[in-house]
Formats: C-alpha cells, structure tokens, sequence
C-alpha cells in the first residue's frame, strides 16, 4: 500500500513509517511544515521523499491526515477528496486546546473519515460528535535498555518549555531541582534556568540531541522526570521506560495509564513525587528495580509490532479499501514477502488488489 502523509509529529512518524508499506512524505526545497520530508532520519529505503506537484494521484491508496488545513491541500494537489475519492484516515495527535472540556475536534461530526487518537484520554477529552473514532497507542522502537543511573540528577526532556511554561509544567521544575541536579532535553532549552529561577549549577539545558545521544545520555540519569500538565502522552516518557528508567510523573492526562505505580510514582501531590525523586535518588538498587518495571510495562503495552499491527488492521478497513486488500501472506502463491518484526518472521502484509493474481 503506498501512504501520503506529511512529517508532522517526528516520534510518532519514526514507528509508523517503519511498517509494511511504502510511505510517501512531501519535500520542499525549504523544508518547513510542508515539506520536511525525511529530514535526515535513518529511514527505511520504504519511506520515498515525494514532489506532491508532480505526484500521480492514482498512485496514492490512502492518505493519513494529521492537521486540519490537510484536507484542502491534499483535494488541491491531488485532485482527489479524502473521504470521498481517496481512502483517508485523520490522527489526532494533541489534547484539546481552548474551552475544554467542551472543544470540539475539526472532524466532529462527518463519518468519511475515522478519527484516531493517540491515547484513551485525548478521545475522552474531545468533543467528536458522531465521527468514528479509534484508539491505537503508541508504539516504540526499542532503545534496549540502556539505563545505568551512574548520575545522581534528574532527567527531564520538554521542547520549548520556556514558551510553553505551565502546560509542560515548566513552573514545577524548581521543586525537583531542591531535590538534585536536573539534565534537561529538548528543543530550545536555552535560558532555561534564568525563565524558572535556578540556579545554573542545578541545571543544565542539554538542548535537542540526536535521537541515539539522547537515549545514551538520557539513561545516564538516575530518574526520569514528566512533569506535564496537559500535553498528550509525552513519546519520551515511553522512551525513557524503555530504557529501564524509573520514572515520577505528574497523574495527568494519560500518564497514569502508561505509569504503573511500581515503576516509580504518578501522582497529583507534588509533595508525594518531590519526596519518591528524593527517594530514587538516593537509593540506585531501588531505582534500578522501579525501572525494569517500567520498561516490563512499556514492552507490554507500546510495542512496535502491537502499533503495526493495530494500524494495519484499520488500514485494512478504510472505506475505499475494504476488499482490495489481503492481511495474509500465505505459502500457496499470494505475492509479497515476509516481515520480521523483533525477529520473529509475520506473514501478514496488506497487498493492492491490483498487484494480486486472483484466482
């Protein structure tokens, strides 16, 4: 199957292009929201840097939408409607913004495209009307575990929380700095200490590092701290239990399903997290324990191969492609090839009708 969709969220895109199909990403000369294309991402070769422009539209099975003004832009381009004319799916990546709980979504209240959302609270929190919706968690590709807690301070990865401040609770990092030193990852972490009032030699702004520096670096630090108040379900959090961290976490959102109790804290009361990020500090055994409960948990439940598995499942069954497309690759004839998936051979691949020789 061959997938239009824009580089918008960089995690998020990082499982869903490493799938079974080939995915077609916009490019511009100049990059930007529209264009980013690969961005420099070790990619699979699956995953083609496209000219829309000059892109067949008869070349495009389905497209996943993941911003509003999308719709437009792909019926402009391509000439065809999503929904209508052009099998299509819309993501939800973001908690609801504005007059909450009372937003509604963009895609309230049409049935042509399904609405999927990241986590079970953002789907609670919108407003969908009668739109279809659906829930596929994040999946992850596995760092390893990488953790060694060698650095008694606190990890902490947030883009711009200068700019975003109470929402990524940028405002709390003060009381954990009274407990240890905090390392601070993210895009425009610059002047970090000045915005909050710590002192510099209690933090340090690591700024945004390449995906491999980040995990090896991240996994230095003896806890993992996710201080967000109303952000979706923070793709580093899942990372940093896949390392094997431990982990205190504001119970907001959708962290206290991804957080069990045993891999650390998830609490309100800052009091209770401030006082368990003193407790881990000080004590590596504990901490070490708490984060092979939270990489158990991580593994359990934002697997890869569950995420592939799930979007497959809906690609599958979008209107416009129900029945033109096969989920097994069996041995007696059907084209496509094999798929290893955390090195166990899957035999299930979505295959065109058109490439198919039906009996």
């Amino acid at each position: 199957m061959k997938i239009l969709l824009w580089h918008v969220h960089g995690s998020w895109t990082d499982a869903f292009v490493r799938g079974r199909h080939e995915y077609l990403l916009p490019v511009l000369p100049g990059g930007g929201a529209w264009g980013l294309g690969r961005a420099g991402r070790d990619w699979p070769a699956s995953v083609r840097e496209v000219d829309v422009a000059a892109l067949d539209a008869d070349d495009v099975d389905a497209v996943v939408l993941q911003r509003p003004e999308e719709l437009a832009e792909v019926a402009r381009l391509l000439g065809r409607t999503p929904g209508v004319d052009l099998p299509a799916v819309y993501v939800e990546h973001n908690t609801p913004k504005g007059n909450f709980p009372f937003t509604s979504h963009p895609l309230a209240d049409q049935r042509k495209i399904p609405l999927v959302h990241v986590t079970h609270f953002n789907r609670l929190a919108w407003d969908n009307g009668s739109a279809p919706t659906k829930v596929i968690e994040h999946g992850i590709p596995d760092p390893g575990q990488l953790y060694t807690g060698e650095l008694a301070e606190l990890g902490v990865v947030i883009n711009e929380p200068v700019r975003r401040g109470r929402v990524t609770g940028t405002d709390l990092l003060a009381e954990f700095a009274a407990v240890a030193p905090l390392q601070v990852f993210g895009m425009k972490t610059d002047g970090l200490a000045a915005a909050t009032g710590i002192d510099p030699a209690r933090l340090t702004a690591r700024g945004d590092l390449k995906t491999l520096e980040l995990h090896r670096e991240l996994a230095r630090c003896r806890v993992y701290v996710h201080p967000m108040r109303w952000t979706s379900l923070g793709l580093s959090l899942l990372e940093a239990m896949h390392l094997g961290m431990p982990v205190v976490a504001l119970a907001s959102t959708e962290a206290p399903r991804a957080v069990p109790p045993e891999a650390g804290a998830v609490s309100a009361d800052m009091d209770e997290l401030v006082r368990c990020a003193q407790r881990l500090v000080a004590n590596p055994e504990e901490a070490r324990r708490r984060g092979l409960a939270a990489r158990e948990a991580a593994l359990e439940r934002y697997s890869l191969a569950t995420f592939q598995n799930r979007w497959d499942e809906l690609l599958a069954d979008l209107p416009g492609l129900a029945g033109r497309f096969i989920q097994e690759h069996s041995a007696n004839g059907h084209p496509g090839t094999e798929h290893s998936v955390n090195g166990h051979q899957d035999e299930r691949i979505l295959v065109p009708a058109r490439e198919r020789k039906l009996s």
